[in-house]
């Protein structure tokens, strides 16, 4: 009987308000699709983005009834994206309970595969303002002797890359993949992978780096010190960031919360959900894949005096163990079936890390201008002040799909 051999998976999520990264993939890449698989991409990709949207609340959920006091953030797309390339592997049990887990239930093979395809085509971009870069790879060890099949899906599907490495020197190997990911994200990610499990020889990455202009960037002279509010009615000073500007606000009596939506360049919008206070976990037991539908007809185009904190968090979580409360656990086991990587080896996932920063301050892009004046109508602003803990949602809204997910109970917590 063949020994059993680890894979890992590390995935990380960079989300600044200051930046910008080229994608790397080549145009020949972007193969031209005729209008039917055009179609079928895009119709895929907005079924998997709304299931996407069920996952990250139901993570988000879970993670805050571990940690209810703590600081969370992560990328659901980018966790998706990583065990959704990991069902080209699988087979039988084991991809039943990722896509049981990941809610790809009830999508055939080819409409999720071709789905996350449209999506990761759609999310990387780079224009003025705004950029995008979702990437995989694959780091894998010769003796491995993958499938063909695996690592032609695994390009053609996921645009992963494969890079040969000598697991039989752990340091090195680390060195190496650490170093790939830094230059991949021109530095930003810098030490992802802190150890390697021995017997490894595969070691998938998946990072995600975003950063944007805010379309109404806010006045740095106008930050100043106040309070936020934290749980048993203590406080801490903040940085809040203000701007008096036209944004889509509104208000759900029925979960108590009032929706701020600050777009960024582009389509990607970061919408803020604060809690009436005491109403944190009523909220978080109500958010669901169609809590945004279900708040547009709520929303309203007005004057409005936006106070925001600055923050700059990271959040790590080890998914072995957070997955394994949705009822994943096969692909981390020895009796787990990946025999469509290598049907010559038992192959497990030994370690599933996912690192997620956030950063967020008054400029756009470092050292950019600021924006020119707004005219606003004549009607008294209505003052939203983000001053206790609160749900983040980044997304990209074409789609849509959530990019970045965050539950900020600090913000001076790293």
């Amino acid at each position: 009987m063949n020994p059993t051999l680890g894979l890992s998976l590390f995935l990380a999520g960079l989300l600044t308000t200051e930046g910008l990264l080229k994608p790397s993939f080549s145009d020949q890449n972007h193969e031209t699709l005729d209008r039917s698989q055009e179609r079928k991409g895009r119709m895929a990709a907005k079924e998997l983005a709304k299931r996407n949207m069920a996952f990250g609340f139901k993570l988000l959920k879970k993670m805050a009834s571990v940690n209810s006091h703590k600081n969370i953030f992560f990328s659901p797309l980018s966790i998706s994206t990583a065990f959704s390339l990991m069902c080209l592997g699988a087979q039988d049990d084991t991809l039943a309970e990722i896509k049981q887990g990941f809610n790809f239930r009830k999508m055939s093979d080819k409409d999720l595969h071709e789905g996350f395809h449209y999506l990761i085509r759609k999310v990387n971009q780079e224009t003025q303002g705004v950029k995008v870069k979702l990437g995989n790879t694959l780091f894998m060890d010769k003796k491995l002797q993958p499938q063909r099949e695996f690592l032609r899906d695994a390009k053609n599907l996921y645009y992963a890359d494969t890079v040969p490495t000598n697991f039989q020197n752990m340091e090195n190997a680390r060195q190496q993949i650490n170093d790939y990911i830094s230059e991949k994200t021109h530095g930003k990610i810098n030490n992802l992978v802190k150890n390697i499990d021995s017997g490894t020889v595969m070691l998938l990455t998946n990072y995600m780096f975003f950063r944007a202009k805010w379309q109404n960037e806010f006045d740095p002279k106008l930050t100043k010190e106040e309070a936020f509010i934290l749980e048993r009615n203590n406080s801490v000073k903040v940085p809040m960031m203000f701007h008096g500007g036209m944004y889509q606000v509104g208000r759900d009596d029925q979960l108590s919360c009032t929706i701020l939506e600050i777009p960024y360049l582009k389509n990607i919008t970061a919408t803020f959900i604060l809690p009436d206070e005491g109403k944190m976990k009523h909220l978080e037991e109500a958010l669901e894949e169609n809590i945004f539908a279900k708040w547009k007809p709520l929303m309203l185009h007005r004057v409005v005096d936006v106070s925001v904190p600055k923050l700059h968090i990271t959040g790590t979580h080890d998914l072995k163990r957070t997955l394994s409360h949705l009822g994943i656990t096969r692909i981390f086991e020895e009796h787990g079936d990946l025999s469509r990587i290598s049907p010559h080896r038992s192959l497990k996932v030994g370690e599933a890390v996912h690192e997620a920063e956030l950063k967020m301050d008054e400029k756009g892009t470092e050292g950019a201008a600021g924006s020119g004046a707004q005219t606003l109508p004549m009607e008294t602003p209505m003052p939203v002040k983000i001053n206790r803990p609160y749900i983040l949602v980044v997304h990209e809204t074409l789609t849509p799909s959530i990019l970045f997910l965050g539950k900020i109970v600090n913000p001076t917590s790293k």
